[in-house]
């Protein structure tokens, strides 16, 4: 099992932070080099509990496909999204938010927790360029969250 976790300040609400984080059209925007796209499911708009979404994209040169499922749901303050079937032997991805009022700003944690598949094989990928992928792809789609969240024209067109 691996684990990644993430923190990002973000200068916006946690409501805009939130929903940025469960909008589709964001997620396509944020993985554009993976030529990444929702295929089934909620395909666009904001994602909620209990609603899956198909990916297919493009990494280490195959194609794949991802289905998620919204498993938990606190509106502002967390969701959960778990793999229910692609190339994981399974994922965990919890969103926590938290504002802080006297400074504006909302606290965004990731914790991405993976088993690879291939038993020892996928623990080898894991050491070897796994981890490091995916700590990239979640911390872009962090990097484009933010750049988002603050500022308002931009978080408009997606939510």
């Amino acid at each position: 099992m691996a684990v990644i976790t993430l923190h990002t300040v973000i200068d916006a609400p946690a409501e805009v932070v939130f929903d940025l984080s469960r909008s589709i059209d964001l997620h396509k925007i944020s993985t554009a080099h993976t030529n990444e796209e929702a295929i089934a499911g909620r395909t666009t708009g904001l994602i909620g509990m209990d609603e899956t979404v198909t990916w297919q994209a493009r990494h280490f040169g195959i194609r794949q496909k991802l289905t998620s499922k919204i498993t938990a749901y606190n509106r502002p303050f967390m969701f959960t999204d778990i793999m229910v079937e692609g190339a994981f032997k399974s994922f965990t991805h919890q969103h926590i938010f938290e504002y802080n009022t006297a400074t504006g700003r909302t606290h965004m944690t990731d914790v991405f927790t993976y088993h690879s598949p291939l038993g020892f094989l996928g623990k080898l990928a894991d050491a070897l360029f796994l981890k490091r992928y995916m700590t990239k792809l979640l911390t872009n789609r962090n990097r484009v969250v933010k750049e988002f969240a603050e500022d308002e024209a931009k978080w408009r067109q997606v939510i």
